[in-house]
């Protein structure tokens, strides 16, 4: 498959490029209110895309809606996913699962596109996480969000807001205590 720069499917903006580190955030279906969501649709701030994304960084922290990734088993299924091709399809840098959502920074390789990364990891989740809970219906939100990584401090202020997501909802004291995360592997 080929690589397909800027791009959208009508939601929101995505670039797909071999060879750069991207920032991806995909969430549980029902991990924002219907409130939040349409308050973030009614801002027409002329910095909407990064004020769009604070305020549901903020708003999935607040850990709403049924958190099926708070289930060792389901977090665990996600985590084998998002590993399974690391160093195949792509090169993983850093991820958290967090009850209600995912934060990674991947590096794509040529010929796996960005929307076919995640989709297969958010198709093959989807289908083992619904059997496990025993339950039907929309598991993951149908969009991703993704940002590219620029630099060097870029990425390291990235890692580190992976890693200490879970420090920051109170689910752990130190980032290295919570098992579904890379951070456990960059003890220093």
């Amino acid at each position: 498959m080929s690589h397909c720069g800027w791009h959208s499917r009508g939601y929101l903006p995505h670039f797909d490029q071999p060879g750069l580190l991207q920032f991806i955030t995909f969430r549980l279906a029902d991990s924002l209110p219907i409130e939040a969501i349409q308050r973030m649709r009614n801002d027409a701030a002329i910095n909407q895309d990064l004020q769009r994304m604070r305020q549901i960084e903020l708003t999935l922290d607040n850990l709403y809606g049924a958190c099926h990734l708070r289930q060792p088993e389901i977090a665990a299924l996600v985590q084998q996913a998002l590993l399974h091709f690391d160093g195949e399809r792509y090169r993983q840098i850093a991820w958290v699962i967090m009850p209600n959502h995912v934060h990674t920074i991947i590096e794509t390789f040529q010929g796996y596109p960005l929307g076919q990364v995640v989709h297969s990891w958010k198709s093959y989740t989807a289908l083992a996480a619904n059997r496990l809970l025993r339950r039907t219906g929309m598991f993951w939100n149908i969009e991703y969000f993704d940002r590219v990584i620029r630099d060097e401090a870029h990425l390291n202020n990235a890692i580190a807001y992976i890693h200490n997501n879970p420090v920051k909802a109170h689910l752990v004291q130190q980032a290295s205590d919570w098992p579904y995360s890379s951070a456990q592997w960059y003890v220093s």
